[in-house]
């Protein structure tokens, strides 16, 4: 697929090590892809320069081949966007901004917008400035994509959203997937990034640490077991056991994580019968894990 999202060697140094540093990401046509980070790590900062509303220090992004910053009109035309922060003009009603959104981006059909509106459950009624937090990201995810765009920037979009309206949002999104947009979207929630993904960027203190596919979930990757000893001496013995890949261990508690290849569980658990166990307990792989693994030990798994 072709490269729809690029940005190059881009820096915004705000000082005091603030800012983002050297960022290079390419996200093709079709992709969801998620940027993942603590607050403060960048990901606002990276959403606003593929706007155009923040002129990098250096380097440059675009998206269709376009200089966000030169043609920030046009980036805003073609691109859904839920901002970080929602601040709505003082226009009255959720449906007198609706209207006028619908004008601005010459939608005459709002039956799509009012499929949106029942999905989110929203009373466009009501006063935008009296609304509640989840109500507003809820309006500005429908402002986001009423006009069905081939792309959708989204910066902490469930922000707000109980867990009901944010599963919503999750089978919005990979709608927009089927329809053959490209989604980037930031969060701090690993879940949804893990449930709609194909590429996931780590930032941590404005550096990118690491891009990973969906290839991490393999089924034939090692898996993970968290196993606790009862007896210390077997809990040494085991530990020093050259064929186990142990990834953490913690002697007070008398337990650790191995990695355990995919053919060799059967015998792994079958051994661990011989010994007096407290516990043992399969560990899902998951992003959060990734990400934890990457700031702490400066590795992958």
């Amino acid at each position: 697929m072709p490269e729809i999202i690029k940005i190059e060697n881009m820096t915004k140094d705000y000082g005091n090590g603030r800012g983002i540093f050297d960022f290079n990401i390419s996200i093709n046509e079709g992709e969801i892809y998620g940027l993942v980070g603590t607050n403060g790590s960048g990901k606002t900062t990276t959403m606003r320069h593929l706007m155009g509303f923040l002129a990098p220090d250096s380097g440059s992004c675009e998206i269709g081949g376009i200089n966000c910053r030169q043609h920030p009109e046009v980036i805003m035309k073609r691109v859904g966007y839920v901002p970080g922060q929602i601040d709505f003009p003082d226009v009255g009603s959720g449906t007198n901004f609706l209207k006028i959104q619908a004008q601005y981006l010459g939608i005459t059909d709002m039956s799509y917008t009012e499929k949106l509106i029942d999905l989110f459950k929203i009373d466009t009624s009501a006063p935008l400035k009296r609304m509640s937090k989840g109500m507003k990201q809820k309006m500005a995810l429908v402002a986001a994509f009423m006009a069905k765009p081939d792309i959708l920037l989204l910066d902490e979009p469930s922000t707000g959203l109980d867990p009901v309206m944010r599963d919503a949002m999750i089978e919005l999104i990979l709608e927009q997937k089927k329809r053959g947009a490209t989604v980037f979207m930031s969060s701090h929630i690993f879940k949804e990034l893990e449930d709609t993904c194909d590429k996931v960027t780590f930032i941590h203190n404005g550096r990118i640490i690491n891009t990973i596919g969906r290839d991490i979930f393999d089924e034939n990757m090692p898996k993970l077991y968290r196993v606790g000893f009862a007896d210390e001496e077997q809990y040494l013995e085991f530990k020093k056991r050259t064929d186990l890949h142990i990834k953490s261990f913690n002697d007070k508690y008398k337990h650790l994580m191995a990695a355990v290849p995919v053919d060799a569980v059967n015998s792994f658990v079958r051994e661990l019968a011989d010994y007096n166990m407290r516990y043992v307990r399969y560990v899902p792989y998951s992003l959060e894990m990734y990400y934890k693994n990457e700031i702490e030990n400066g590795g992958v798994l």
